[in-house]
């Protein structure tokens, strides 16, 4: 469970004030309210952490997941699947209180009906545009409709007729009747309702109208009795208009909006817009290519929930704005798997390695260096190993730690081996390198000549090892603020993915299931692909490298 909910902040401040003047009879009711018009993403990590993390920690009363299902021609049910699970993987559950606004569509046109009665709705048929003109600016003040002042019966008239499907899309709206010189335009007449002849994935045909968001968001609050409606700040503006339609529409239970402050990570994108773009225009290859900052990508490239959770964490709860740096994530997620990621072989550019005086052994190994309880395996080695071609270098330069001709170097949990000769192909690159190990070093113990090895190096067996497919990512974007770019393409990091084809792994990981995460040792952190991975298909998704390479 997310830490965010039990940490001191203003929001549980305000809490603890209402509990203690009995405001809420004693509740605390809170909502995570998504559209299922796209799939969630690492900003609305911070949302669900917080409202259900609330509810667990309080313990007055559920965490509500509602479905604000309002725009029926950008909500598809497979969105309302990816959500619900999303919400899961990250360590929440609903219970029982799973809702759709659009269970409530009878009761909210009963309100929009009360709303015309009292004199506080009109139906207006002034186009989207002729609208936007009467509005005002922020300088200037709006102009009424030239229907506002419609009889409470011609508008009940006209407001069934809308329901009946009579009105083409476009030619009419319902809004209510604030002010059009208010201060913030929000409340200059806002639609309440408006005709979308589409199909609703979740009522169908039933309906032509749909109430907007701002209407439907606060009076679903009020009909199931949320305590305390949190949103992110972009919502503080439209505080007024949800206090207005809970007052006009006359409900008893008075919902409060409280704003915080979103989480942003420099470098990454988190508008459903152009997260979309990405997709549709094929610049990733999904809404879970575990370069995007969907909770689907950051779960297929190996994230925990913990790793998520905890980011939240250490953001906090406040009302000022931020950038919150890439990196600190990339920690959070190395301190992570630190803890909880095995250990294994493999390496990615692999050089033969001929150990002309080993026969094959088998060595047991500890899966967690600092953590017994993880177990100890059996890897083999033989006569032929791979190490990583950037670990050898013909004639070792000062300051480096690898092998090199005439020189020594470690093998990880194994023996010092000595370089004595080389084999290049017709362009000059080595092949092979000819070794001798020698059989006093095993665990770490120095050679009997004293001359210390110059490095430590990972290999695998190369006549018991399985190919694999690794896929390293990267930030998706070079610029720190891509949202702020006018052409995506621009801020693109031509780097944020590198295939590397048979790599080579211990053989213990030819069973490895899906979504299993390892260190591999001395490279990074990994994880079976979801998607990709099978027995026949070895497949692993760079999580994180074991340092911050960004780090100026």
């Amino acid at each position: 469970m997310s830490e965010t909910a039990h940490k001191t902040n203003f929001i549980r401040n305000i809490i603890d004030s209402d509990l203690a003047n009995n405001k809420t009879h004693g509740k605390v009711i809170t909502r995570f309210p998504p559209e299922p018009n796209g799939y969630l993403h690492i900003g609305h990590a911070k949302s669900i952490c917080l409202n259900f993390g609330l509810a667990l920690s309080y313990q007055k009363g559920p965490c509500h997941l509602r479905f604000d299902d309002t725009n029926p021609a950008n909500e598809e049910a497979e969105f309302v699947a990816a959500i619900k699970e999303d919400v899961k993987w990250l360590g929440f559950d609903w219970g029982d209180n799973l809702f759709y606004a659009s269970d409530y569509f009878e009761t909210l046109y009963a309100l929009a009906v009360k709303l015309i009665t009292e004199g506080n709705a009109y139906v207006c048929d002034l186009t989207a545009d002729e609208v936007r003109a009467h509005r005002g600016t922020l300088t200037e003040s709006g102009k009424d409709s030239p229907y506002r002042q419609r009889s409470v019966e011609e508008n009940l008239q006209k407001f069934e007729q809308m329901r009946q499907g009579l009105f083409d899309e476009g030619t009419c709206t319902l809004r209510a009747k604030i002010d059009m010189s208010a201060g913030n335009i929000n409340m200059r007449d806002p639609a309440l309702y408006r005709i979308k002849k589409v199909t609703h994935p979740h009522t169908g045909e039933l309906w032509c109208i749909y109430p907007m968001y701002d209407f439907a968001h606060a009076a679903s609050d009020a009909i199931e009795n949320i305590t305390h409606s949190l949103c992110t700040l972009e919502f503080q503006d439209h505080r007024p208009l949800y206090d207005w339609v809970v007052e006009k529409c006359g409900f008893e239970n008075k919902p409060q909006q409280i704003e915080f402050s979103r989480l942003n990570l420099n470098y990454t994108i988190t508008s459903k817009r152009k997260l979309k773009y990405l997709v549709e225009h094929k610049l990733v290859s999904g809404w879970d290519d575990p370069r995007m900052p969907t909770i689907r990508g950051l779960r297929r490239r190996g994230v925990t929930p913990a790793a998520i959770r905890r980011l939240i964490d250490l953001v906090g709860i406040s009302k000022q704005d931020s950038i919150t740096d890439y990196s600190l994530f990339e920690e959070v997620i190395r301190d992570d798997l630190n803890q909880t990621a095995e250990r294994r072989n493999a390496v990615l550019k692999p050089l033969l390695v001929e150990i002309d005086n080993l026969a094959n052994e088998v060595l047991n190994v500890p899966n967690h260096p600092q953590n017994p309880e993880f177990g100890r395996r059996d890897i083999s080695i033989s006569n032929r190993i791979y190490i990583e071609q950037d670990d050898f270098m013909e004639q070792l330069e000062k300051g480096h730690k690898k092998l090199s001709l005439n020189g020594r170097a470690r093998l990880l949990n194994a023996y010092v081996i000595e370089c004595y000769d080389l084999e290049k192909d017709h362009l000059g690159h080595i092949t092979k390198l000819k070794c001798r190990y020698l059989p006093e070093t095993l665990g770490g113990k120095k050679p009997n000549d004293g001359i210390k090895p110059q490095g430590m190096l990972h290999w695998v067996d190369a006549n018991n090892c399985i190919n694999a497919e690794i896929k390293q990512y990267d930030r998706l974007f070079n610029c720190e603020n891509p949202a702020a770019l006018d052409n995506l393409e621009q801020g693109l990091n031509p780097h944020s993915l590198v295939v590397i084809n048979n790599a080579k792994l211990e053989a213990s990981l030819a069973q490895t299931e899906s979504e299993t995460r390892f260190q591999f040792n001395r490279l990074g952190y990994f994880c079976a692909d979801q998607v990709e991975h099978s027995a026949s298909n070895i497949v692993f998704n760079q999580i994180v490298n074991l340092r911050d390479t960004w780090a100026s």
